[in-house]
């Protein structure tokens, strides 16, 4: 266990770190931002994440979509977060020469988070949704923990223009939409078809098809939101 007892950590920044049964006591926060996966969170004895994840709900009605097992609302949450997507690439087209490609305080550009996304349509739905065991796209981005990302088919020194990521996009869209027009119940509830040895993601062996589906609509909302947030630094 790390111990920090007395220390300065004001501005500090922690990425991809695992703070499962964290204790923070006598803390000073304040001007704090959490982004992550946050459950059971309890601030001076009250448990908030639920509170959290609540109003999330009430400023973003999409968000009950994505959790829905009913493939009418599942289609209905991907087409609002395509056309989402598709408002901010029309501000992007408004903004300054280079803005796709501008990163703000360390996190992902535009571009960046939409190849991302590219990575997840391989990865969570073709390969875990699909049972593809094709290579993934190169020009798709995974987090730096991904193992053996060039055996995957991805090339980590890629550096595309966003209209080439955009037509990636628009294919994978158009793959979801047409699997997400005659999906069944039973299908979707079925176990997710992995294929066997590795690849990523290696822990959706066992999940079923319509939780790994969640995983790629609920990366579309997150990630447009991130992606939002960033666009609405670079304009201030």
């Amino acid at each position: 266990m790390t111990r920090f007892e007395d220390q300065d950590l004001t501005e500090a920044e922690f990425r991809e770190c695992d703070l499962t049964r964290a204790r923070f006591i006598g803390v000073v926060m304040q001007d704090v931002a959490i982004d992550g996966l946050v459950s059971n969170l309890v601030v001076n004895g009250v448990e908030v994440a639920s509170y959290v994840e609540a109003e999330l709900d009430r400023r973003h009605p999409v968000r009950l979509l994505i959790r829905s097992a009913d493939a009418v609302e599942l289609r209905q949450a991907h087409r609002q977060l395509q056309a989402d997507w598709k408002a901010t690439v029309e501000r992007l087209d408004q903004m300054s020469d280079g803005s796709e490609h501008q990163q703000v305080q360390g996190e992902w550009s535009a571009v960046q988070t939409l190849r991302h996304l590219v990575f997840v349509h391989d990865s969570w739905f073709r390969r875990c949704c699909l049972g593809s065991d094709r290579p993934f796209t190169a020009l798709g981005l995974a987090s730096p923990y991904v193992p053996d990302q060039a055996e995957q088919g991805i090339d980590q020194a890629a550096d595309p223009t966003l209209q080439e990521v955009l037509a990636v996009r628009h294919e994978q869209v158009l793959e979801l939409e047409s699997w997400l027009s005659s999906v069944t119940p039973s299908e979707l509830s079925a176990t997710a078809p992995v294929p066997s040895g590795p690849g990523w993601p290696p822990y959706a062996r066992g999940k079923s098809v319509l939780q790994c589906l969640h995983v790629v609509l609920n990366e579309e909302w997150e990630h447009h939101g991130f992606c939002v947030r960033d666009l609405d630094l670079l304009n201030r």
